[in-house]
């Protein structure tokens, strides 16, 4: 082998031939296959964590309004909310107060990615954060974060 390519060198032979360029073809195909599952995965995980983030701030911006008027009803009008510089709304990447009662407040996240993130206020003031997409993206098994 090394002779025909000493030959091959000598004989002004210049490129490479067809086997190996379908075997260097091959090999990035393979290395493409694996990695392009793991960054689509990572991507989402990144937008899940965009929607959490954006649903803790908005708790934030709530409770700040609670502060003044002592209850959650009108917290979605306030300029509390409204100036927060959130992307307020329920589409995808954006962060909205489903419901708001006088010691209670209901606030999702939603993801590009597809996902929902809650952080729920009861009346006696435990927080819930539940996630709708089970065992995908950021959100964990038990459907909790």
């Amino acid at each position: 082998m090394l002779r025909k390519f000493r030959e091959r060198i000598h004989s002004e032979e210049k490129g490479f031939t067809l086997i190996e360029l379908l075997v260097v073809i091959l090999i990035i195909g393979i290395l493409a296959a694996i990695a392009l599952p793991a960054f689509l995965s990572q991507r989402s995980k990144g937008q899940d964590a965009d929607a959490k983030s954006a649903a803790r701030n908005l708790v934030s911006h709530v409770e700040s309004f609670y502060a003044t008027e002592q209850t959650y009803v009108g917290a979605a009008a306030s300029n509390d909310v409204t100036n927060s510089g959130l992307d307020l709304g329920n589409g995808s990447g954006q962060v909205e107060i489903t419901a708001a009662g006088a010691n209670t407040y209901t606030i999702e996240g939603h993801s590009k990615s597809g996902g929902n993130f809650t952080i729920s206020k009861a009346a006696n003031g435990v927080l819930s954060r539940t996630c709708d997409k089970k065992g995908e993206g950021a959100c964990p098994a038990s459907g909790k974060w």
